[in-house]
């Protein structure tokens, strides 16, 4: 096995001065915190996307996949996000519900892990968000084959515009293969890089 730019590699560091997190600090309630940090990451220019968490699940074999997924909710119970029901994902919490998310807002020197079960949403929860959704967001949920092969970008492409003509004047369908999930979680560890690598870390 080749090594690439090994010596560059392992000169690449840094110092974490973000901040810290102190126990006495810590609310009994992790959503506290998470709300608090949530709205600090919503407010830093290098963080594009507050809302994009790591999703971790694990196939029939055990093998550990992670994605990127935008969160859309969240309460003192559980944390939404939605996405193709025919995609690997979807398939994996089919098989097995356990699941890891992780919130990595590494411009503050924070990450969050949230360790859960996730269950399907309701059909009604899950129509009532996609007709939030803008049009194009609609049709691309409708054309999309997530985790299958597709013949070209261009067919793709092809096949949004012409579901953007039949749909100009018309209601997009909430597509059977598309859905949301609830992640009950039951862990949830904060992470704040601190100087010397002396990081702060804590589980609820």
């Amino acid at each position: 096995m080749s090594e690439y730019h090994e010596s560059e590699i392992e000169n690449l560091r840094r110092e974490y001065i973000g901040g810290k997190l102190c126990s006495k600090d810590l609310p009994s309630d992790p959503l506290v915190l998470f709300t608090a940090w949530f709205e600090e990451a919503k407010q830093e220019e290098k963080i594009k996307d507050p809302s994009a968490v790591c999703v971790a699940t694990v196939d029939g074999y055990g093998r550990p996949f992670q994605r990127t997924v935008l969160l859309k909710h969240y309460d003192e119970q559980s944390m939404v996000f939605y996405g193709n029901l025919k995609s690997r994902k979807a398939l994996h919490l089919k098989e097995n519900p356990y699941i890891s998310l992780l919130f990595p807002w590494y411009a503050l020197d924070r990450q969050v892990i949230f360790l859960g079960k996730a269950e399907p949403l309701p059909r009604d929860k899950v129509e009532s968000y996609f007709a939030s959704r803008p049009k194009d967001s609609q049709i691309a949920a409708l054309v999309s084959h997530q985790s299958c092969t597709i013949a070209s970008r261009q067919v793709l492409e092809e096949e949004f515009s012409k579901c953007q003509q039949q749909y100009q004047q018309s209601t997009v369908p909430v597509p059977d293969y598309w859905g949301g999930f609830c992640v009950c979680f039951d862990t949830v560890e904060f992470w704040q890089g601190r100087a010397s690598r002396l990081h702060d870390r804590f589980l609820y």
